[in-house]
């Protein structure tokens, strides 16, 4: 049995490859392609070898391709594989395979998931447009912020109604409208795109039946539904639904050493996105929905 460590970056891919012994057997590089990759692990280490990748940008595109070309291949958590490959001395991109390969051949790692690429096209469109909606709020701060110096106040509302009211605000002082108005075009522009988003969300989650079941329960919506599918993707990989809560990073920290034993706050770690949205829809039904379910009922008693 051969064992390979792959260390990727943007261009080329350091490959090591060791035997049951851990000793080094063959170790190059070549360019970051999963053809590429496939051809020559099959031929410096055979179709049965095991490979290591850590995680990264280009995994799920390198895991999969692997994959289909028949390649048993694990994908590592980087922060954990980080404390092994930091007992060396020298940090390469050879050393770091080398290491990859080590802790390939001694078991010591817990394989990360690989989602597939439409559950990643999915997270795609939904980070996309959360940054939209960051940007949006952040350029109607930036446009309050310049009126306020000029005594002018736009009041609470946004949307068309935001763009009426600064408009109305500006057309007697040429001065801020040569600043604010490339601001609010800029402003109507990003919400456009925000609402194309939406409509690519809505026609993604009317074909999922499974996001159509989660969007049943009252207050949950397109967001949090099509959130939530593309990070479980497999409810079988958990052992138990409590299992879900910990993968989101929403069970408390725990400090234990000696007759020190303290719980913190959630530890925020991963997938902030879908805390979020989570978070918000969980808001929704909490306080804004007033048809009862059975979920409303169970998360109004724990509130208590």
């Amino acid at each position: 049995m051969m064992y390979v460590g792959l260390d990727v970056s943007q261009k080329s891919t350091a490959i090591c490859v060791v035997n049951e012994r851990g000793q080094r057997q063959w170790r190059g590089t070549c360019p970051s392609d999963p053809h590429v990759l496939a051809s020559q692990l099959k031929r410096h280490a055979g179709a049965d070898a095991r490979i290591g990748i850590e995680t990264g940008a280009m995994t799920p595109w390198l895991v999969h391709g692997l994959r289909q070309a028949g390649l048993t291949v694990d994908c590592l958590d980087a922060r954990r594989v980080k404390a092994a490959l930091q007992m060396r001395l020298n940090k390469t991109d050879q050393n770091d395979a080398e290491g990859l390969a080590q802790v390939m051949r001694t078991g010591w790692y817990r394989p990360v998931h690989v989602k597939s690429l439409d559950a990643h096209r999915a997270r795609s469109l939904l980070g996309a447009r959360a940054q939209l909606v960051g940007m949006r709020t952040r350029l109607t701060n930036i446009i309050r912020g310049i009126l306020k110096t000029s005594g002018m106040l736009p009041g609470s509302g946004r949307g068309l109604r935001f763009d009426r009211r600064v408009e109305e605000l500006i057309q007697d002082d040429q001065e801020v409208c040569m600043v604010v108005r490339p601001l609010l075009a800029t402003l109507r522009h990003v919400g456009e795109q925000i609402t194309t988003f939406d409509k690519a969300v809505l026609r993604q989650v009317r074909a999922d039946p499974t996001c159509r079941l989660l969007m049943s329960v009252p207050g949950n919506g397109a967001l949090s539904s099509l959130v939530y599918v593309s990070t479980v993707e497999d409810p079988k990989r958990f052992s138990r639904s409590r299992a879900v809560g910990a993968h989101l990073r929403l069970t408390p920290r725990r400090y234990q050493s000696g007759d020190i034993d303290r719980s913190g706050r959630i530890s925020r770690c991963g997938d902030s996105l879908a805390r979020t949205l989570m978070y918000e829809a969980a808001i929704v039904i909490l306080h804004r929905v007033k048809r009862a379910s059975q979920l409303s009922e169970w998360a109004q008693a724990i509130a208590q």
